[in-house]
């Protein structure tokens, strides 16, 4: 199994408030990959750790909505499924993309949802990993498909259903 995550971490916040990053965000692709059917798991990620001022700029450039939201994703590869809810074609190589997460936004959401940090932060990293292999929740088939995929990342990781909570 390869995965290789490189991290940039622009907001030092990140390595002081959550030191547990990296091994979680291991722990998720790895899981969001196995339940794509990606065996085995192989993936390159970026990651872009920061601040809710830097995810509402790069939410602006890219998605036209000027507020800040927990994760982004770029995927590498258009992959596109056939259909809502069909799965999308297997990415060509490893490299899948870049994901962006917001610290402050990723705590304000725990809070409210009383999770943990490391919980909410790993159903959105293995939200952002699915979405680097083409999956989408834009019709009701495709969420039920990415949900269904998401619950069982988790719950490989030992994570309760995130969607019995609140939905992202």
């Amino acid at each position: 199994m390869t995965i290789s995550i490189e991290f940039n971490v622009e907001d030092p916040a990140w390595d002081n408030a959550a030191p547990w990053y990296r091994e979680v965000a291991l722990r998720a692709a790895e899981q969001a990959l196995i339940a794509a059917g990606r065996t085995p798991p192989e993936a390159e990620i970026s990651v872009l750790l920061c601040h809710d001022a830097r995810i509402s700029e790069l939410n602006r450039g890219f998605r036209g909505k000027a507020a800040a939201t927990n994760v982004l994703s770029w995927p590498a590869h258009a992959l596109a499924p056939p259909r809502p809810g069909a799965h999308p074609a297997p990415p060509p190589d490893a490299t899948l993309g870049d994901i962006a997460l917001a610290r402050e936004t990723i705590e304000t959401e725990a809070r409210e949802q009383h999770l943990s940090v490391e919980r909410h932060f790993a159903h959105l990293f293995a939200h952002g990993v699915l979405h680097l292999l083409g999956y989408d929740h834009e019709t009701d088939a495709d969420a039920e498909l990415m949900e269904g995929l998401e619950r069982r990342a988790l719950g490989a990781m030992g994570i309760a259903d995130p969607y019995a909570v609140a939905r992202c």
